[in-house]
């Protein structure tokens, strides 16, 4: 038996996402993984936020107060933060901190999908529906054709007139 292999040899420890920043520059930005803490808070904020909108809920409605969403921006992206709020504007700002949020709940490929949708979740994948119905439409039975690999030749037009009369 070959036993496992050491976790951090196939399991990203950081994310580094490139950004265009106020002045112009491209500075990349490095997210190292929340501490196991962190990350089960993050979580548990994500999973109520996906549970209020099945629910329903105004959008509207607010779950975090200012300073929880700006200490829940400061946990995603650790020590980036700092540089994220002095170089990037509140768009790019939000992109990248979603970005972090989603590859901490969801993976690195959630996570680069939300990327390149440009911070737009619902472009990044397709929803649940939508999934579902790819699914089915892929398991769905297919009518066979002839086994023998012949097919009927088309009706000539003396059988049409012998069909109707």
């Amino acid at each position: 038996m070959a036993g496992f292999k050491v976790l951090d040899e196939f399991l990203g420890d950081s994310l580094d996402l490139p950004v265009r920043c106020n002045d112009g520059e491209i500075r990349t930005f490095h997210i190292p993984a929340p501490s196991a803490e962190d990350g089960l808070r993050v979580e548990a904020l994500m999973e109520l936020g996906i549970r209020m909108a099945a629910e329903g809920a105004d959008p509207d409605t607010e779950v975090l107060d200012d300073a929880q969403e700006l200490d829940l921006y400061r946990t995603v992206l650790g020590p980036a933060y700092d540089d994220a709020i002095k170089f990037l504007n509140s768009a790019r700002f939000k992109v990248l901190a979603l970005t972090a949020m989603l590859w901490i709940t969801q993976g690195l490929d959630a996570a680069e999908a939300c990327w390149n949708a440009g911070g737009v979740p619902s472009q990044a994948a397709p929803n649940r529906e939508q999934r579902r119905a790819s699914s089915r439409a892929a398991k769905s039975t297919r009518s066979r054709g002839s086994q023998s690999g012949t097919s009927t030749p088309p009706a000539t037009s003396r059988a049409r007139k012998a069909a109707q009369t």
